[in-house]
């Protein structure tokens, strides 16, 4: 192929082989976003990277390209940790989509799904294996599963497989693993404890930031409304019937979402629902189910904040803010994919006050706070009225 493109407008100048390349040309890839752009290249080098990008701007293919072209030339084998098992599946469908052309096989390795399929997959020798740590800790104490040749590494949605939660399974891991290896880190938020952890795991990490940590996408619109908890019910009625397109709404908890889930299907809107009650086919088929049209609506809880990448999605509700404000930016990440706009509205209640500012520092953004035209005003709180200022609480322009 002879294509004279300029750089920065396509893949045909970070150092990608002819193989690969026609395989994105097939798939409509054209150009790179700035995050593949940054990082296909010093991945290839085989260099550790810390790569910091918004949600939604293509990081599983920043580091799948990399480790594929790698093992087109050499022996070895590349682990994937990913906290969820719906993203788990994703990174695989990525991977697979390449991958097969060069003969290499992947496992995902992932809770809720059957043990004995993935073993037969792991005795297949798949080179690339995908999983959530739990899960590939079963398989460590069955031995269905060794790690010693490991030589390359990627945690993606590096901040919540470093929080206190998942970082004592990761450090377990990580003993089995060859401390001369090339280690990948990938997220759209690493707070600087995040980043202190991570670079005692790796070897003068390059730090690819094409968005400083926290940062939302550009094309998405962010409003607040501040409304009573027994209002919430009426306004989201109201909003489903102002947009036709697939809407994602977040809950704080599961049993919130069943609710909201019924709530939404008896005022005859097409709904699922994804949280960690659901069994895993439950979960793909509410997912496949989101992403077909047969679903308009998707209900979840933060399991999904980054499980679901699906282009159009037209809005996303925060029902309930989340409980850890980095959500924030995972959530609304799932509307405004792959340079399309999107739109997030939040509902918040008086007393939000403090975690309003928070999400506002983190993405360095004022929140818009709005009312809406078809209920009445006196429904929402004012600033006079019921609001603080800036310092005591919520605020309004």
């Amino acid at each position: 192929m002879t294509h004279k493109l300029q750089q920065h407008s396509s893949f045909y100048n970070l150092g990608i082989a002819p193989k690969i390349l026609e395989v994105l040309d097939g798939m409509r890839f054209t150009v790179p976003t700035p995050i593949q752009h940054k990082a296909i290249p010093i991945g290839i080098e085989g260099k550790d990277i810390i790569g910091i990008a918004q949600s939604g701007t293509g990081k599983t293919l920043a580091f799948a390209i990399p480790i594929i072209q790698q093992f087109a030339q050499k022996k070895g084998r590349c682990l994937v940790l990913a906290p969820t098992r719906e993203l788990a599946i994703q990174i695989d469908e990525a991977f697979q989509k390449i991958a097969q052309l060069f003969g290499i096989r992947t496992a995902v390795l992932i809770g809720g799904a059957s043990m004995h399929l993935q073993l037969q997959a792991l005795r297949r020798n798949p080179r690339i294996i995908i999983a959530t740590p739990g899960r590939l800790i079963d398989h460590m104490n069955q031995r269905t599963v060794m790690l010693v040749d490991v030589n390359i590494l990627v945690l993606d949605e590096a901040d919540r497989m470093l929080d206190m939660g998942f970082l004592p399974d990761i450090k377990r891991i990580l003993k089995f693993i060859p401390k001369d290896r090339q280690t990948m880190l990938f997220s759209a938020t690493i707070p600087g404890e995040i980043m202190e952890i991570a670079s005692a795991y790796m070897k003068l990490p390059v730090r690819v930031e094409v968005a400083p940590s926290g940062t939302t996408a550009e094309r998405i619109i962010q409003e607040i409304f501040v409304v009573r908890k027994d209002m919430k019910k009426e306004l989201l009625s109201k909003l489903l019937y102002q947009y036709h397109g697939p809407v994602l709404i977040f809950s704080r908890t599961k049993i919130g979402a069943s609710k909201i889930t019924r709530f939404i299907r008896e005022l005859g809107h097409r709904a699922a629902e994804i949280h960690s009650d659901r069994s895993l086919p439950q979960r793909r088929e509410a997912l496949e189910g989101f992403k077909s049209g047969k679903y308009r609506i998707l209900v979840a809880t933060d399991i999904a904040a980054r499980g679901i990448d699906v282009i159009g999605i037209e809005l996303v509700i925060n029902y309930d803010l989340p409980e850890d404000i980095e959500n924030y930016v995972h959530r609304i990440g799932r509307t405004g994919r792959a340079g399309h706009e999107g739109r997030a509205i939040s509902f918040a209640t008086p007393d939000q006050g403090a975690d309003v500012r928070n999400i506002e520092k983190l993405i360095k953004i004022d929140l818009r706070i709005i009312e809406h035209p078809d209920i009445p005003r006196e429904k929402f709180f004012h600033p006079k009225q019921h609001i603080p200022s800036r310092r005591g609480g919520m605020h309004r322009r």
